[in-house]
């Protein structure tokens, strides 16, 4: 896959594709780090489950199964044409999608995947091969799942949809309960990107913390916070302090802690940073030297991993896939690569599992949708120090 050369946010997943340009470095302080060393002996990686169309985001629920966000298949409905037109990403567009064309799937603990909830919209970008998003990623409070949706709107070229936040219930039935399409339109960020601005946005990431549920959006480049009766208020506009850096993945350990892609043109690898986030919405940079940023996880001893969808933005070879865990100290080491995990291709999602282990999604964009089983895959990574 070619690098397009053009400014852009996270259109979707495309912009892990496309360059981003910085409209603000303000408030980039600390030190650049030293490069990830490899340790010794590296965790054996396999793959545990297959048949995924865009796997996303993924979480194990409270009955021990593993449920996984898909993009979907993407379609051919389509709100480009005459004015009035509301798909402003011309670059990037237009969008095409379906109104039924996503999923949430479920793997049991032997590796096996049912579909567990269908019907949501699923839109792909018109360019790069048709770049697909639909559920972004899950999580539960109190034993409920809710779902980030980020195909929907018209932007995405579906008419009469809005991105936001869906209830599910145990019957896999789902409820739209948060319009994030209409809360972004009535609350602007202070830097969006003209280039690339989406209105109705594209969700990638989301957290369950007290409670309350936590999003990322990258290209309006901002984390919100979402109750589960609807109400919806920002945490930080990333943008108004950092300018377009696209911010992705989210986790909790006493803080947020959110990664980026970052500007992709013409600063090289290993750009890309970590951000601590405290819940009151002051952020500063905590790990640099890391690259393309997709997925973050703490393990019981306050390590942290950083999923890496590739380690040079100039080339975007879909095999270079890394984790990279950061102890306390700050000291990187790359515990997933080609090396042990050949398999590992544009990953872009990661969570611990009851067993200790990391899962991650691989295939989550870059491969043609087919039904009803995908081409994507969830990979088991064996964490045993």
């Amino acid at each position: 896959m070619r690098l397009l050369r053009r400014k852009s946010g996270l259109s979707g997943i495309a912009a892990a594709l496309l360059a981003a340009t910085l409209t603000s470095t303000a408030g980039l302080v600390g030190t650049a780090s030293a490069a990830p060393s490899t340790p010794s002996a590296l965790p054996v990686v396999t793959v545990f489950a297959t048949g995924f169309n865009n796997p996303r985001g993924l979480r194990f629920g409270p009955d021990g199964n593993l449920y996984v966000a898909e993009g979907g298949v993407g379609g051919a409905i389509s709100t480009a044409g005459p004015p009035p037109l509301c798909q402003q990403a011309a670059g990037v567009g237009p969008y095409t999608g379906s109104f039924d064309g996503a999923r949430i799937s479920k793997v049991d603990t032997a590796g096996h995947r049912t579909t567990f909830a269908s019907g949501f919209p699923s839109s792909q970008t018109a360019i790069m091969g048709g770049l697909t998003s639909g559920v972004a990623d899950v999580d539960f409070i109190d034993g409920t799942m809710y779902a980030l949706i980020a195909g929907a709107g018209c932007s995405h070229g579906l008419n009469g949809t809005f991105n936001g936040v869906a209830r599910v219930d145990s019957f896999g039935n789902w409820t739209m309960i948060a319009n994030l399409s209409q809360f972004q339109m009535a609350h602007p960020v202070a830097h969006p990107n003209p280039g690339d601005f989406e209105p109705d946005g594209t969700w990638y990431s989301m957290v369950a913390v007290r409670g309350a549920l936590y999003a990322v959006e990258p290209n309006h480049g901002e984390v919100d916070r979402i109750g589960t009766d609807g109400s919806i208020s920002r945490v930080v506009d990333m943008s108004a302090i950092y300018g377009h850096i696209v911010p992705t993945a989210i986790a909790y350990h006493g803080n947020f802690y959110v990664g980026n892609l970052n500007t992709f043109d013409p600063i090289g690898p290993l750009a890309s940073k970590v951000y601590k986030i405290t819940p009151s919405g002051q952020a500063r940079i905590d790990t640099d030297g890391v690259a393309l940023v997709t997925g973050l996880v703490f393990d019981q001893r306050g390590r942290m991993y950083v999923l890496e969808l590739g380690t040079d933005p100039t080339t975007f070879n879909p095999f270079t896939g890394q984790i990279v865990r950061v102890d306390p100290s700050g000291r990187k080491q790359v515990i997933v690569s080609n090396a042990n995990a050949p398999a590992l291709f544009f990953p872009t999602g990661m969570t611990f599992g009851p067993d200790g282990n990391l899962y991650v999604s691989s295939g989550g964009f870059g491969l043609p949708p087919i039904l009803p089983e995908g081409l994507g895959t969830v990979l088991k990574v064996d964490i045993t120090d």
